[in-house]
């Protein structure tokens, strides 16, 4: 038997379980983007996310109400608001009913194919900036996938903002900032300059985490081509300039 043949008969190093996977995104995440770096699959995050978004949509309606959410997302527009004021109450209540029935496929949808498409756009993007700009070697597989494991913090967000949810009366719920870890959830939204107020929203313990998750990805990526100043800087540019945008329309649009 030649030395050829004795080094491909030799086992192969397996990768990481599943269950290993999504726990390191959260205790090893340098060693378990390191294997989803080298092996690409995405699946079972991807349905976690969708799965926790879908769970999520079906208790707030429950919970809350479609009507009560419409009346909170109306008033916190001030323009809404006093178009609202300005109805009479039996023309208002026709339009919160008429909006009512066609609201909840709006967040079902979004819980359904939003983050798809979310990864789908950011991935490009990404790869664009650490490829295209970077030269850094990686693929389109391992950026989406980085995405969907680094997005394993939102079902944690997810469930406390179902605690909260279900912890508060239906009208004291706030959906646009339920948890107060960002600024943005200790200031006064109808005082607030609106383009302060989306800025310091933006600013949040489990977007900087999600952040800094991919930003280790991508330099597992990358190996050597690319350094984790790189991997971050590439998630931070992006990120930034939306934040502006929205921040921008907000105080626009209000």
């Amino acid at each position: 038997m030649t030395p050829e043949s004795v080094t491909e008969l030799e086992p192969q190093p397996q990768g990481m379980s599943e269950a290993s996977r999504l726990s390191g995104v959260f205790f090893e995440p340098k060693k378990a983007f390191e294997d989803i770096a080298a092996r690409p699959f995405f699946w079972v995050p991807l349905i976690l996310t969708i799965v926790a978004g879908l769970v999520f949509v079906t208790m707030l309606g429950q919970h809350i109400g479609w009507s009560q959410i419409i009346r909170q997302q109306m008033q916190s527009n001030p323009r809404s608001a006093q178009q609202m004021d300005q109805m009479p109450p039996d023309q208002r209540e026709r339009m919160i009913e008429m909006q009512t029935r066609f609201v909840p496929f709006g967040f079902y949808a979004g819980a359904l194919i939003g983050g798809p498409v979310f990864f789908l756009i950011a991935g490009l993007i990404l790869l664009g900036i650490t490829r295209g700009i970077m030269s850094a070697p990686i693929r389109f597989k391992q950026v989406f996938a980085i995405l969907c494991y680094a997005s394993m913090p939102t079902i944690i967000q997810t469930i406390l903002t179902t605690v909260v949810m279900f912890l508060k009366k239906p009208e004291e719920f706030n959906l646009q900032n339920p948890l107060a870890f960002n600024p943005g959830a200790f200031m006064d939204p109808t005082t607030t300059s609106k383009f302060l107020y989306a800025l310091a929203s933006a600013i949040d313990i489990f977007t900087i985490w999600r952040i800094l998750l991919i930003a280790v990805g991508l330099k597992a990526a990358g190996g050597r081509k690319l350094s984790f100043g790189g991997a971050l800087t590439a998630v931070l540019l992006p990120w930034v300039i939306i934040v502006l945008i929205r921040a921008s329309l907000a105080n626009v649009f209000g």
